[in-house]
């Protein structure tokens, strides 16, 4: 007998259903996103305004911001009216299209990753043969790599949930719609798609995380040869992206990693990687790069003179 899918929407939880917290929340995940949006927003600005960022590092770098800034925009305004209101539901359709969007950017995330270590390796360990290995064609054809990657898996992900049949409860206890509090909501036996989802993200979570522990250990070791002020400057981009790659991968494998399941840590996991990450971002590669902190203070420097000769030529 087919189990028809009787839910058009779901109710989501959220952190918590205490009023006066949530209205603290409130607050204090808008001034997040705000910081979120500015910080990225600065960055992506920065890299195509100034002519001495023109290079692969700053190019990908360019595109993380712009990930972050979307990747919280697909959560947070949703999360924080939600919080406002007091009550917060979602359609199915609007349900399947936050799941697929929050994997969308977050499995691009990954891939993109992958080509800013791979850039900083050819950057140490190759720097005679960089400018030749890392061509503009290579770096756009990486980022290309990202997003289908990115696709891929999240419409993978999108296919498992959309297949299953709901036909009640429709309560999830998250603030975002994800894989795990959806399956767990289905009729239908989950566990062979369950694997599915482990092999599909856990795994390849995991598999890319030791991965880039391992290149990120070779271009460590390869800094011994450097020069003093040269090691310095290197080893202040690769703790940078160090950082990055643990923020977002730890959570993520810890989330994925497992059998068809939730626990009450993965909420605070689940705001720390897709919210808190984005936002820690440009503080982690602006504070440590002394490239972009110049290139922003020259680039708002310039702007600043320019609006003072529009306004010096209007009041004339």
């Amino acid at each position: 007998m087919e189990i028809r899918n009787n839910v058009t929407e779901f109710v989501l939880l959220g952190l918590t259903q205490n009023p006066e917290v949530q209205k603290t929340l409130f607050s204090v995940f808008l001034i997040i996103y705000i910081l979120t949006m500015v910080g990225n927003i600065l960055i992506v600005i920065t890299i195509i305004g100034s002519k001495n960022l023109n290079c692969p590092m700053y190019f990908f770098l360019a595109f993380l911001s712009f990930m972050d800034a979307i990747y919280s925009t697909i959560t947070v305004p949703k999360m924080t009216l939600d919080m406002l209101y007091g009550k917060a539901t979602i359609s199915f359709q609007a349900c399947m299209v936050q799941l697929f969007l929050e994997h969308l950017f977050g499995g691009a995330e990954v891939f993109l990753l992958v080509s800013m270590a791979y850039d900083r390796y050819v950057a140490i360990c190759k720097p005679l043969y960089y400018l030749v290995i890392m061509r503009w064609r290579v770096c756009f054809l990486l980022l290309v790599v990202s997003w289908i990657g990115g696709f891929l898996h999240s419409l993978v992900q999108l296919l498992f949930v959309v297949s299953l049949p709901f036909c009640g409860p429709n309560i999830i206890d998250h603030f975002i719609c994800d894989i795990y509090p959806l399956l767990e909501l289905s009729c239908a036996n989950t566990y062979k798609i369950g694997i599915s989802v482990v092999a599909n993200g856990g795994a390849i979570c995991t598999i890319i995380f030791v991965i880039l522990l391992i290149s990120y250990g070779v271009i460590l070791c390869t800094l011994k040869t450097q020069s003093s002020e040269g090691r310095k400057k290197a080893l202040s981009t690769c703790i940078s992206h160090i950082t990055v790659v643990v923020f977002f991968f730890v959570p993520c494998i810890f989330m994925y990693v497992r059998p068809v399941c939730t626990f009450p840590i993965d909420k605070s996991l689940t705001v720390f990687y897709t919210i808190i990450t984005p936002m820690l971002n440009p503080l982690i590669y602006t504070l440590r790069n002394t490239e972009m902190k110049n290139a922003m203070k020259k680039l708002w420097n310039r702007k600043l003179m320019s609006s003072c000769k529009v306004m010096d030529v209007l009041a004339k």
